[in-house]
């Protein structure tokens, strides 16, 4: 073991390390002490206690305790929270005989309480981001004494969208600080990130980037649609893992798998990105107990989780790329540990899991879904080779086990442990038998001559017309045709020689075919014809990245996807190249018009312009002799005019004068200056003299308080 702080060599001595890991090996090499690091390693490679080593000298220097807590003097950083709180778990044990203080600051925990931590003082801070970010704006840790930085899982952070907050992270910390950045991978953005963060960074590889996970076996399911579930509740019971991981895409396949699995008899829990923190920290506590057996997650648990004894992961849907693929099956073959990944593939996603295993350059064994009678196979040789047979019984099981063979028959007895096995576990499921058969490689073309095909100008060259149209014409089938390159206006065509006679017949004598085409046979084959390759689809997605690929094809030189230029090949155009060669469009009657002209110029309509006919005004509606359009006048309605004798009486509106033509009342005819005397309200207090009490009692209370009281209702 390389020499390193007697503190932590007293701790991995104490933790069973006997040697350590590449990538431990790597950084803990004294010529990089305190200087900046880039290291990717593959996942379960122990990069946890490894930028522990890293770190340790820029920390403790020669000493091995530290001071009274302050300030912190390190920085981790980690992309989710069981993360986060994984790294504390494993710095504790790791710096704990040098008296280690460790401060958590991540999202869904009480931040009062981290606040009061970091009060209280601690060495090293393990924190998310986003949590992180918020406690430096309150000014709740001080990171003046920063020493060294770590960046866990650094691609990750940059996916879930943290950059922002790592940048300011960064410039909020020393200038004179050790900044590592671990990660499985190291794209442009992290190199970009390293550049403007890091000094001299010195870059570690210690992933073998041809090779897949050597204690990794990856197995790829073939199942009906139909059997999914009952496929993985097979594997779980073939396998019997102490701990297994089911991985779903949605939250909401989630929680049907979980419940599927649970009324099926397994002891499982669920995680995923709505529960709450303590929920997802008891659900993990729960698979570390044993009190659960399987776990059923979202990839917030595929980076970083480590739990022991998982030697299973299930791919339940098929992760969207690779990537996301190696983190899954990162979760097992952890530390020298053996495990298996497998992949549910229904039928008709059999392309897609293909392609999958390619991008992640992962050799998978095709193999189909257990039935019940392998799972009742496996039980059975679990049972006969249980080490409860060897073990050395006590006085009390010897008499107890007399008891037994005294009472009963050995047959008796035998199938009484079968059954108290087979009580203790899951019926495994009836599935369809599904036939897992190798990709089939296609056979070679064979003899075969090369024709040359030029279209009409105005012709786009695309395969999915030129071969209809060449075995219409021939009188051939497809099979008959092996490649076709698209070569700017010619298309260069192979047919095999045993066809070749009769589909030259049926053509004639000129070689042409519909709509002018003409085909040509060649004696010579340019090499770039005979050279040229179907090119690599690229990225993980439906279509592919955006460099290409995908779906669609390669876009670049020679691809299967054309541009509009006449068939020829998509090129990159920069914009200084100039406008295209394109004809103009022809000018309608409408453009050939002055476009300048003011509003005056233009006739609203197209009748004649001209003054309106005078009209003459009418003093009976119309004062003042004003030339206004008269109104209408509706009997019955709103009255524009006055109401004549027997006419109905309009409803109130606006009229001649602006009243309302209503029912006359009594009081209308009232003279001048009278005012209708009206009663007044009751209110509280006496009543005026002229109310009446209605009772003996009433009375003699109106005359104590000067006035009638209020009437009363006997009863």
């Amino acid at each position: 073991m390389t020499l390193l702080n007697p503190a932590l060599t007293k701790a991995l001595a104490a933790r069973g390390y006997e040697t350590l890991t590449p990538v431990q090996e790597a950084v803990s090499d004294p010529a990089l002490n305190g200087q900046d690091l880039l290291v990717s390693a593959q996942t379960g490679s122990g990069k946890t206690v490894g930028f522990g080593i890293a770190i340790a000298p820029t920390l403790l220097g020669e000493e091995e305790s530290f001071d009274r807590a302050g300030a912190p003097l390190a920085l981790i950083i980690a992309p989710t929270r069981e993360l986060a709180m994984q790294v504390k778990r494993e710095l504790t044990w790791l710096y704990g005989t040098a008296g280690v203080q460790i401060a958590s600051c991540v999202g869904g925990m009480d931040s009062r309480d981290e606040r009061r931590a970091l009060a209280r003082g601690a060495h090293i801070a393990v924190a998310t981001p986003g949590r992180l970010r918020d406690h430096i704006q309150r000014g709740a840790i001080d990171l003046d004494d920063i020493r060294a930085v770590v960046m866990d899982e650094a691609d990750e952070m940059l996916d879930l969208g943290f950059r922002e907050d790592l940048e300011y992270i960064l410039e909020a910390c020393p200038e004179d600080r050790q900044t590592l950045m671990f990660s499985a991978t190291v794209p442009a953005a992290i190199a970009k990130l390293a550049k403007n963060f890091q000094k001299d960074a010195q870059r570690i590889i210690t992933k073998a980037e041809n090779k897949q996970h050597s204690d990794i076996e990856y197995h790829a399911v073939e199942v009906h649609p139909a059997d999914s579930e009952s496929a993985i509740m097979n594997l779980l019971r073939l396998h019997e893992s102490p701990n297994a991981i089911v991985f779903c895409n949605t939250r909401i396949m989630v929680s049907r798998m979980t419940s599927r699995l649970s009324n099926r008899g397994l002891s499982v829990v669920a995680l995923s990105g709505e529960l709450t923190q303590s929920e997802r920290t008891n659900a993990l506590q729960a698979m570390r107990d044993g009190r659960a057996r399987v776990c059923v997650a979202t990839d917030v648990a595929a980076r970083g989780i480590d739990l022991p004894n998982l030697d299973l992961v299930i791919h339940a849907e098929l992760p969207t790329g690779s990537e996301t693929l190696l983190h899954r099956s990162g979760r097992t073959g952890r530390a020298g540990r053996k495990g298996i990944s497998a992949l549910i593939v229904p039928g008709k996603m059999r392309r897609k899991a293909e392609n999958l295993l390619k991008w992640a350059k992962l050799n998978a064994k095709w193999v189909a879904a257990p039935t019940a009678d392998e799972v009742r196979a496996a039980d059975s040789e679990r049972l006969t080779n249980d080490p409860l047979w060897s073990d050395v019984p006590t006085d009390a099981e010897k008499i107890q086990a007399a008891t037994l063979i005294e009472a009963h028959e050995p047959e008796a007895l035998a199938l009484a442990v079968l059954r108290m096995y087979a009580s203790k576990h899951s019926a495994p499921e009836e599935i369809r038998k599904v036939t897992a058969e190798a990709p089939k490689e296609r056979k070679p073309f064979g003899p075969s001559r090369w024709f040359s095909l030029e279209l009409p100008k105005n012709e786009r060259a695309e395969v999915r017309r030129i071969l209809p149209m060449l075995c219409k014409a021939g009188d051939v089938s497809r099979e008959d045709f092996g490649a076709i390159r698209l070569m700017g206006p010619l298309a260069y065509i192979e047919v095999s020689e045993a066809s070749l006679e009769g589909f030259m017949s049926n053509i004639g004598p000129s070689l042409t075919v519909e709509d002018g085409a003409q085909l040509t046979l060649l004696d010579v084959v340019p090499e770039e014809v005979l050279n040229a390759k179907k090119p690599e689809r690229k990225g993980g997605g439906k279509f592919g990245d955006k460099r290409g690929g995908g779906k669609f094809g390669d876009r670049r030189e020679g691809g299967r996807d054309r541009g509009r230029d006449g068939g020829k090949p998509w090129e990159k155009r920069d914009r200084d190249d100039g406008p295209r060669d394109r004809k103009p469009r022809a000018k309608k009657e409408w453009q050939d018009a002055p476009k300048e002209r003011s509003f005056d110029d233009k006739p609203r309509s197209d009748k004649p312009r001209g003054e309106k006919p005078f009209r003459p005004a009418r003093d009976d509606w119309n004062e003042g002799g004003e030339n206004k359009k008269k109104p209408k006048a509706r009997p019955g309605k709103h009255g524009h005019k006055p109401a004549k004798p027997g006419d109905k009486p309009a409803r109130s509106g606006a009229g001649d004068a602006g009243k309302s033509f209503r029912k006359p009342r009594p009081e209308d005819s009232r003279p001048e200056g009278v005012v209708k005397e009206r009663k007044p309200r009751h209110k509280s207090g006496p009543t005026p003299p002229t109310g009446k009490p209605n009772s003996k009692k009433n009375k003699a209370r109106a005359a104590e308080k000067g006035g009638n009281a209020r009437p009363t209702r006997k009863g």
